[in-house]
């Protein structure tokens, strides 16, 4: 067993793509740093509105709604079954591209995971910089007539997901300002702690807010700077603000990327064969639009690119990165190369622990889809069992349906989710999740499983015990919400109603992860933050948002002083019921 565990947890592939930019060494001793720089060739609505329900009540399934929406269409009901942590946004840089609001479009598509419910492009044409944003999908917000109307070899885009409401569509981004110097627009893809108290301290000043989304503040701290050029203003603002933050920003005339000196948040750089720079979330995204993956934007740095070339600064002195291991878990597409590491691979390697550690008698392994399906495969192959699809996901689910009025039980999971009998019956199952949240989704998808004739379900999560909120740009219920929180595995077993249970042990993870283990966050499963929110914490019920939305009496009345907070431990082990 001890040798088998050790090939289990055999270090990740991790790919060093070949770069043809040296990548800068930001450390804490460097204040600047200059890369050789490259010539860039110089190449010449209708919103959707969308009900939602603010309130994420763990005791409530379905949330019934007798008022039409703006559009006249009355819903039958609002649900949100997917009990996941939902990463809150996606951003996208273009610079030196005649078609880059279109490439910017693309980029977007393939990020839309990482927001479903608002989207926005920037462009720059002429020195004027023109928006257009909108609620839904990337697909409802843009046509063909809309992308004309965004010429310009400058472009910024943003997916975002949140639990807003009515005041959803004025907190979409990217967001464009303009102050004393010209104009800037911004998409950022994260949460600053310390929103709150600069937003006071700006509000104290005079400054108005048109938003509830911390990224304002971003923009009032830069107008208010008397520091120059543009660039030391981000500097000097990004020098304000804790928290996480993966930001590009547009001006006349220049793309500036930057991420927070803990590098919470990935963001990526890569270059089309026409020379064209492009910052993004993913490597996906690069992918798709045909850009050479180069490197990530480094922790605390700042990545110009203008018609000089490419230049990059280091932001501050900045602690050990604290990258989000969550995007390894959950967050990111599986072709996606995230903080130097396949995510591919490394959720595989997930299921390949899992099978080590944990072990089952059982006939087949079938993965709630689609973000557990790379762990099942590792779990299959390791234990010898035969993977197979149990169940088949809709992609064609809204966020609202029309109920039959005779109840029927479960019935947000099993429009998602359909068991597939002929799998199942009379079988004992091993079903591999990336996580449990609220263990609400996990109950309903093992008596959907028992309905279908499974003899036994044994569940297998490829993460950790989530015994925290997340306060860097992901959406996670109160602590007092997460299931992990306030049970312990057995306990979550009988819960959810499974055969046995069994989590990614922490100390597995860590092994896995070899001299990178110290590089990653893991406050989601210990309650130990990086950087401390300051002043609120999140409570049950709250609605949780990167912006978030909503009028500001609403938000502080969703909001408890940190003092307040009763923080548990648990010891995070593994046990096989």
């Amino acid at each position: 067993m001890a040798a088998a565990a050790t090939a289990a947890v055999a270090a990740v592939n991790k790919p060093h793509i070949s770069s043809p930019v040296d990548k800068p060494f930001c450390s804490p001793s460097q204040k600047m740093l200059s890369l050789a720089t490259k010539t860039l060739p110089k190449p010449y609505n209708h919103h959707r509105t969308l009900t939602t329900c603010a309130s994420k009540n763990p005791l409530t399934d379905v949330v019934y709604s007798d008022q039409p929406d703006p559009d006249g269409r009355s819903f039958g009901s609002y649900f949100d079954d997917d009990d996941k942590p939902r990463e809150e946004c996606g951003v996208v840089g273009i610079y030196g591209d005649s078609e880059a609001s279109r490439l910017c479009y693309l980029a977007l598509h393939a990020l839309q995971h990482r927001g479903q419910e608002g989207a926005g492009i920037v462009c720059v044409n002429d020195n004027v910089l023109k928006s257009i944003t909108g609620v839904g999908l990337v697909s409802d917000v843009f046509s063909e007539s809309k992308l004309d109307q965004l010429p310009g070899d400058l472009a910024i885009g943003h997916v975002r997901y949140s639990t807003a409401g009515a005041s959803m569509l004025k907190n979409v981004q990217p967001f464009v300002a303009s102050y004393r110097f010209g104009s800037v627009g911004v998409a950022h893809n994260g949460n600053l702690v310390n929103y709150k108290q600069l937003r006071g301290e700006l509000e104290e000043n005079g400054s108005i807010f048109n938003t509830s989304s911390d990224t304002e503040v971003v923009l009032h701290l830069i107008a208010i700077s008397k520091a120059r050029p543009f660039l030391l203003r981000i500097v000097e603002a990004c020098e304000k603000i804790e928290g996480a933050y993966s930001m590009v920003f547009a001006t006349e005339d220049k793309l500036v990327a930057v991420r927070d000196p803990y590098g919470f948040r990935p963001l990526v750089m890569g270059r089309r064969s026409n020379g064209a720079v492009v910052f993004a979330s993913e490597t996906c995204a690069l992918d798709l639009i045909e850009a050479t993956y180069e490197r990530e934007v480094l922790p605390g740095e700042v990545v110009v690119v203008d018609k000089e070339g490419v230049q990059s600064i280091c932001l501050m002195p900045h602690p050990e990165p604290k990258s989000c291991i969550f995007e390894h878990i959950y967050f990111a597409l599986p072709n996606s190369v995230v903080f130097g590491r396949s995510v591919y691979e490394s959720r595989r390697a997930f299921g390949e622990i899992l099978a080590t550690e944990a072990p089952v008698e059982c006939d087949v392994v079938i993965a709630v889809p689609d973000s557990g399906v790379v762990a099942a495969l590792g779990y299959a192959a390791k234990a010898g069992v035969p993977f197979q699809q149990g169940l088949i996901r809709s992609h064609y689910v809204g966020r609202t349906f029309i109920e039959p009025s005779q109840k029927i039980r479960d019935f947000g999971v099993k429009l998602k989710l359909s068991p597939v009998r002929a799998v199942l019956e009379g079988k004992r199952v091993v079903v591999v999740d990336d996580s449990i949240v609220r263990g609400t989704t996990s109950s309903k998808i093992v008596r959907l499983l028992k309905e279908a004739g499974a003899k036994e379900v044994h569940m297998r999560i490829a993460s950790p015990p989530i015994i925290a909120s997340c306060y860097y740009g992901v959406d996670t219920p109160s602590s007092d919400e997460l299931i992990s929180n306030r049970m312990n595995v057995e306990e979550i077993r009988e819960y959810i109603g499974s055969d046995s249970l069994a989590f990614l042990p922490i100390e597995s993870l860590n092994r896995l992860l070899g001299e990178d283990s110290k590089s990653f966050c893991y406050a989601c499963f210990s309650g130990d933050y990086p950087v401390e929110p300051t002043g609120k914490v999140k409570r049950i019920g709250d609605f949780m948002d990167d912006g978030l939305s909503g009028d500001m009496d609403s938000i502080d009345g969703g909001w408890l002083p940190a003092s307040s907070r009763v923080r548990k431990t648990i010891v995070n082990e593994v046990r096989t019921i």
